[in-house]
């Protein structure tokens, strides 16, 4: 039996008050509304959903270490620099194309953890063979870029 996916975040959220990891994969949710209550939360999976922006999440700022929105349709980052304490973003498979978009990244001071891999951005410079240099030249502090561990020559060629 399959149930119906759910479509949108509604007020019934804030009665998980104490929630920490809230996973809403693989559903048709259009938009992140009502996360006000969720006062504890630290993971946030949205993956597989039809996500077009990141707005919606000032109630999570204070709290939120963990975003994962892969496989959306994310093509602007406005509204993830309220994310203060965010130190893992998985965003792949998503639209965002230009540098100006993707430097908001650089705006969370404590992300060290960044997937990104399936964006028309990260696509076009690794076919150009510069993408982990020009991406770390922008966020100086991560410590792993799709999946792979930002070693100290990575660091050092950005010096």
């Amino acid at each position: 039996m399959q149930l119906p996916p759910i479509e949108k975040l509604d007020a019934s959220l804030s009665t998980l008050a104490n929630c920490e990891w809230l996973s809403m994969s693989s559903n048709c949710i259009d938009k992140i509304t009502n996360l006000n209550g969720l006062k504890h939360l630290k993971i946030l999976s949205l993956g597989r959903n039809l996500i077009k922006n990141l707005t919606g999440l000032e109630g999570v700022a204070d709290t939120l270490e963990q975003l994962w929105i892969s496989y959306n349709n994310v093509e602007k980052l406005k509204g993830i620099t309220v994310l203060t304490k965010l130190k893992v973003l998985y965003m792949s498979n998503n639209y965002v194309k230009e540098w100006g978009e993707f430097q908001k990244l650089a705006e969370l001071p404590l992300l060290e953890d960044l997937v990104f891999v399936g964006n028309p951005l990260e696509e076009k410079h690794s076919a150009e063979k510069d993408w982990r240099e020009q991406v770390l030249k922008r966020l100086p502090k991560l410590k792993k870029l799709d999946g792979e561990t930002v070693v100290g020559q990575d660091a050092e060629e950005e010096a």
